[in-house]
């Protein structure tokens, strides 16, 4: 309000208290004193929708003052209307388990760090983290994803745009949320005309979804554009109501539905196009690595069990027909050496705190157990206390060195003559070729086997020769099977190769050489290929990020006409999440300078390793 306009108020007002009578006024007083009486006596009692909800809480989530693993999500328009509706639960709760730990808040002020905190918190296991309220207001309306435990939402007031109150119910009501059924509430008093209009709004928003997939915008901008303008009259609430559910756009709403159909066949068709392709990645890369789950688990029983650690007494509960394991790193087999504290730290159930002691931690947060196949529950989530471990896990990697590097020292060597099944005598050379980046970041490696037939005869004039790729590929093959039983060669055939060692290696070294060179090459441009993907796509992402930040802080404008029931000072929550939106676009601009160029050159080759690391003789048994 401006000078003028507050000089004409007072003025109108002194006019009507100077026309009034005496009694008159004192009536007026008299009133307004019993309403602040009321207003007083009732601020701290909670009304219907707390009663309400608390006695949802202790019906749903309570067994008297014991928690269940159930969680709820409550919206609130307000930051005042959210502290308010906190102390009243906490009230309510006082007397239950663990009271001052079940209720989590996000909010406009809650800060960066925090925000992870709590959305880490909420998405863990209710066995493991006690919250199982969390209050938000809108800012937690959009980008952050809580349907991991959840399932249930309720509006403790509702916003009047469509596409906000869609943006609330997808925090939960999304592709991977594993509940059969996913409930959103809100509350409406039948007699308030305001509620009136809130609960067409929300069977609007909810047709709309069911049609399109999404809130219609030009509904969407009708409607807003009805309530700014003409707000809410007295009695007319019913009729605002009809109004709302009468807006349509069929025009628009056809042309949807035919997109829709022409984007869901390419949609369906692209999808599986990527499964096939995947697929094909995945059997390719089995082929490659030459290792399955169940040869993983064979290796790591074998390093344990080498260790002083039997690998039978790690068994955990199943998860369906999958078995789990899980370690006891103070075990005397993990002691002594370093590197086995870094490598448990991977399967914590939680991440360390800011300021929290690694002591602390590591007493606190017991380790998850391990499997080697994907640990599936029957509601299709995977387990959350289980980790699936793989060739390139920290721990996987610790077991295989220390497995290594213990049998070279005893009666295993990077030479073995074992017998094979084929009719005469090979060998096979194994190379290992790494390529590095800046900071001697491991960007690839690969191992790479020579071939070739085995002959001492002649070998002064004519060199093992290295054979072509059908020749390889069938020396791989005998190679795999005699490694099933691994059955050492006799002594005789140990003594005939002994002598040839270091001539076999010069032989076929220029050979490993030649495919490492092209090997280089390709990896090289493939891996150049994949910095350009990843800093374009970082730097697609950032400005998409960008855009709806920029965006959502542009929409608030503090001069805009406000709707019926929203004051001025109420808008704090949106000025606290407009600073943090700005805070957050100073630091993308900074980043989308820097990242996506650091992103690719991450992947530039700077330096490339190649050695032998073994050779195995396949000796036939009639050899």
């Amino acid at each position: 309000m401006d000078q003028d306009e507050a000089s004409a108020t007072e003025a109108a007002s002194r006019a009507g208290a100077l026309g009034a009578t005496k009694s008159a006024l004192e009536a007026e007083l008299a009133a307004v004193d019993d309403m602040l009486a009321i207003a007083e006596a009732s601020a701290s009692r909670p009304d219907a929708r707390v009663r309400w909800l608390v006695e949802w809480v202790k019906a749903n989530m309570l067994a008297g003052k014991t928690w269940n693993n159930r969680r709820l999500i409550i919206f609130t328009e307000y930051e005042d209307t959210r502290r308010w509706l906190e102390r009243r639960l906490l009230e309510a709760i006082d007397a239950t388990d663990r009271s001052d730990e079940r209720i989590l808040v996000f909010s406009g002020a809650t800060g960066t760090d925090k925000r992870e905190a709590v959305k880490r918190a909420f998405n863990t296991d209710p066995a493991i983290e006690p919250v199982r309220i969390l209050l938000c207001t809108d800012a937690a309306r959009e980008g952050i994803n809580l349907q991991t435990y959840c399932s249930d939402l309720i509006h403790f007031d509702l916003p009047w745009n469509p596409s906000r109150l869609e943006q609330r119910n997808g925090r939960i009501d999304r592709k991977l949320q594993p509940a059969k059924l996913i409930i959103c509430r809100y509350f409406k008093y039948e007699q308030r005309e305001a509620d009136i209009v809130l609960d067409a709004l929300v069977r609007k928003t909810e047709s709309i979804r069911n049609q399109l997939g999404s809130v219609g915008q030009l509904i969407e901008e009708r409607v807003t554009k009805r309530l700014a303008e003409s707000g809410i009259r007295q009695g007319a609430a019913a009729e605002i109501a009809k109004a709302i559910e009468a807006e349509s756009d069929a025009e628009r709403l056809a042309r949807a539905r035919a997109e829709m159909d022409d984007d869901e066949r390419v949609r369906f068709e692209k999808i599986t196009k990527e499964q096939r392709e995947l697929q094909r990645v995945l059997e390719d890369s089995q082929e490659k690595v030459g290792v399955n789950q169940d040869d993983l688990r064979h290796v790591v029983a074998v390093a344990l069990d080498r260790a002083g650690y039997h690998f039978d007494e790690a068994r955990a509960e199943a998860v369906g027909p999958v078995e789990t394991y899980r370690f006891d790193p103070s075990h005397l087999a993990f002691k002594g050496e370093g590197g086995w504290g870094d490598a448990f730290d991977d399967l914590r159930i939680r991440p360390r705190k800011r300021g929290e002691r690694y002591s602390d931690w590591r007493r606190n947060a017991p380790i998850r157990s391990i499997s080697f196949k994907p640990p599936v529950l029957a509601d299709g989530r995977d387990a959350p206390n289980v980790v699936q471990v793989h060739l390139e896990h920290r721990l996987v990697r610790r077991l295989l060195s220390r497995f290594i590097s213990q049998g070279f020292e005893s009666s295993l060597s990077r030479v073995s003559v074992i017998m094979g099944p084929g009719a005469q005598p090979r060998i096979v050379l194994m190379g290992r070729l790494s390529l590095y980046g800046s900071g001697a970041t491991r960007l690839h490696e690969e191992v790479i086997p020579i071939a070739a037939i085995w002959s001492e005869a002649e070998r002064a004039k004519r060199p093992l020769k290295a054979l072509g790729e059908s020749g390889e590929a069938r020396t791989l093959d005998q190679l795999e099977q005699a490694l099933r039983t691994a059955t050492p060669a006799p002594a005789m055939a140990v003594a005939r190769v002994q002598t040839l060692i270091e001539q076999d290696i010069t032989d076929l070294r220029p050979a490993l050489e030649s495919i490492a060179g092209e090997r280089i090459a390709t990896n090289t441009k493939l891996l150049r290929k994949r910095g350009e993907e990843e800093s374009k796509s970082l730097r697609e992402l950032l400005e998409r990020q960008r855009g709806r930040i920029s965006k959502a802080a542009d929409e608030f404008d503090p001069n805009q006409l406000s709707l019926p029931g929203i004051a001025e000072e109420e808008r704090r929550e949106q000025e606290a999440d407009r600073r943090h939106w700005r805070t957050r676009l100073e630091r993308l601009d900074q980043e989308m300078k820097t990242e996506p160029e650091r992103i690719m050159h991450s992947y530039d080759v700077t330096a490339h390793r190649l050695e032998p690391v073994g050779i195995v003789y396949l000796w036939p048994v009639s050899g």
